[in-house]
């Protein structure tokens, strides 16, 4: 029997499975941050050795029989950055005297796209702080829609909202809107209740703007014309996503799945993203199959039986 490990790493905890060649779990276990754009990338090779290694000790398989390791984290979109991770964990194993027979560092929309189709076409749609869309065809080719940042994209996404929310704040302490109840639920929340405290608490404060996404969605709830008319254009730019990566894929029908608390939550703007993402000819919305770390583990799988 072969085993491979995947890893779905993530700015808070790292969570990776131990799994047999049928992807039955053996063991699992939680760890701490994996972005090793944000961490000292030595202190996540430790961290994810640790992890492996007690993953390894409770599912009673020693490491140097598992015969690949995936990793999917933020930051390792670029090939060049998840090699330097890669060579951190081979060291730090080196030094540990430990056997890794192959150790790869992928994104974590890849684990997460190949986890909700078991490897199978499809794509999924990311919109949390951010947002893009990622996509496999069945040639297997991958393909990307959005992802271009706060600046340039991330449409749908809880700072996006927020961003233009704020924007109309701003205007109404100018007069230059109609009025918001985002005004008066961003005083009762924030304490924010004039254009110089707005200013001050995004431009020397660090506000945390993706926080208030919830509260445009709320004021949309209660029939904020304002409101509504933003998440309205949020959810034309995702579902300008969908289309996109259709086009792409050229797939007859494209299966999509959702993640992110933006459209995944029970919410007004959730609602009315699905129930226009469900207008889209030969698009389905459908659960993810298996989770990012078991998606990982079986990129892991095709690791080691495609070499």
């Amino acid at each position: 029997m072969n085993y491979f490990i995947g890893i779905d790493g993530g700015g808070t905890k790292t969570k990776a499975s131990l799994v047999n060649e049928n992807l039955d779990v053996i063991s699992e276990g939680i760890g701490g941050p994996s972005n090793f754009l944000v961490f000292d990338i030595n202190d996540v090779a430790s961290s994810i050795l640790e992890l492996v290694k007690t993953i390894c000790t409770k599912g009673n398989i020693p490491l140097s029989e598992v015969k690949s390791i995936l990793l999917g984290t933020a930051g390792a979109g670029r090939r060049d950055d998840a090699e330097r991770l890669e060579t951190a964990v081979y060291e730090k194993a080196k030094e540990q005297k430990l056997i890794i027979n192959n150790f790869r560092v992928e994104s974590d929309g890849r684990i997460a796209l190949e986890g909700a189709f078991s490897g199978k076409p499809g794509s999924i749609l990311i919109a949390g702080t951010g947002s893009f869309m990622f996509g496999k065809d069945s040639n297997e080719n991958l393909h990307r829609v959005g992802g271009f940042g706060r600046i340039l994209g991330d449409e749908g996404s809880g700072y996006k909202i927020g961003r233009i929310g704020l924007s109309e704040v701003a205007k109404s302490f100018d007069n230059r809107n109609s009025g918001t109840l985002l005004t008066k639920l961003l005083s009762e929340e924030y304490n924010i209740t004039d254009s110089v405290q707005l200013i001050n608490e995004v431009y020397k404060n660090n506000f945390d703007i993706p926080k208030v996404a919830p509260i445009v969605i709320k004021a949309a709830e209660e029939n904020d014309a304002i409101c509504k008319k933003i998440l309205d254009d949020e959810v034309e730019g995702l579902i300008g996503h969908i289309v996109s990566m259709k086009e792409k894929t050229n797939e007859d029908t494209l299966s999509v799945s959702l993640v992110g608390g933006t459209i995944t939550t029970d919410n007004y703007f959730a609602h009315l993203f699905q129930t226009e993402a469900k207008k889209i000819p030969n698009v389905k919305i459908l659960d993810a199959e298996l989770p990012p770390d078991v998606g990982a583990a079986l990129l892991a799988r095709g690791l080691f039986t495609n070499t």
